[in-house]
């Protein structure tokens, strides 16, 4: 079934019969999807296939950049700007919604390349925090080279000084993360160890109080991934089948399980009630009952 129920609550927030729809397909690997509120299109990355794509109901699919240094998770910063994650570069870069003024944010940590941002946020005061595991220095997800870190970090980076803070540095595999709806706490997934870490964001950007606030388990393919929560604060996470819903208070209610591994989603369409989730070879949409929320 498309709706694994695991907690009757699930249907206050995805309809049990609720219906997956298949968008576009034929990529190598899709991640990274953002929906622009305004323009209404979908911007996502192929990774294996060395592309950034743009699909929207009235263009259908057209490609945003080629190559994209083997892109992996994007958002959008307050001024509608595309920050982008690079496997292949191992840069974090940012550039207009039109692709161009292309500019790298972030390359190096203490005078060593990173090892290969993955995913990413930007807080509301500007500030963006990534993850930076070393999966983009293994074939396929990205091009095979030695980790120069010895370590695979978080980190926040002040966009206005450009000054790079890690954070923590003791996670196996950092991957999705997202704030609380309050900002006041920061969710990390870790794909190696398949749980979720939460922490306190302090005054000045730092995390504190590292704890796991759940563990994903379940059946089929998929590890912990993309993260976001939604107006209600339910928190979504990729995973083992399917793409998880747990309440604020770590409870999962259960799964919506697309036909293919999920890497990650964004809720999109007018009324932000889309779930588009980037799997496998394809991108998938499915409509639920709590909006998302807009990236800026």
């Amino acid at each position: 079934m498309p709706i694994e129920i695991r907690d009757s609550r699930l249907t206050q927030v995805v309809a049990a019969d609720a219906r997956i729809e298949q968008i576009a397909t034929g990529f190598k690997f899709t991640e990274g999807p953002i929906w622009h509120p305004y323009d209404k299109h979908l911007t996502f990355s192929d990774i294996i296939g060395n592309a950034i794509h743009r699909w929207s109901a009235t263009d259908g699919l057209t490609d945003f950049r080629r190559p994209s240094r083997m892109a992996n998770g994007n958002t959008y910063d307050s001024q509608g700007r595309i920050l982008t994650c690079e496997h292949a570069s191992s840069r974090v870069a940012r550039s207009d919604s039109a692709g161009d003024g292309y500019e790298v944010l972030a390359s190096h940590y203490a005078g060593k390349e990173l090892n290969s941002p993955n995913d990413i946020v930007v807080k509301s005061d500007g500030s963006v925090y990534f993850t930076d595991p070393p999966f983009g220095r293994i074939v396929p997800w990205g091009v095979a080279r030695a980790q120069k870190l010895d370590f695979a970090g978080v980190y926040r980076l002040d966009t206005a000084s450009g000054a790079l803070t890690l954070l923590v540095d003791d996670f196996a595999g950092p991957n999705g993360l997202c704030f609380s709806l309050d900002e006041k706490r920061l969710f990390v997934n870790d794909t190696m160890r398949g749980h979720i870490r939460v922490f306190d964001v302090q005054a000045d950007g730092t995390l504190a109080n590292g704890r796991v606030w759940a563990e994903l388990k379940g059946e089929g393919s998929g590890a912990p991934d993309g993260m976001k929560v939604d107006q209600a604060g339910n928190l979504f996470s990729c995973g083992p089948g399917g793409v998880y819903v747990f309440d604020s208070s770590a409870n999962c209610l259960g799964l919506v399980r697309p036909p293919e591994g999920c890497a990650n989603f964004t809720w999109g369409d007018d009324d932000l009630r889309s779930l588009y989730i980037t799997a496998g070879t394809s991108v998938y949409r499915v409509r639920v009952l709590v909006p998302g929320r807009a990236l800026f």
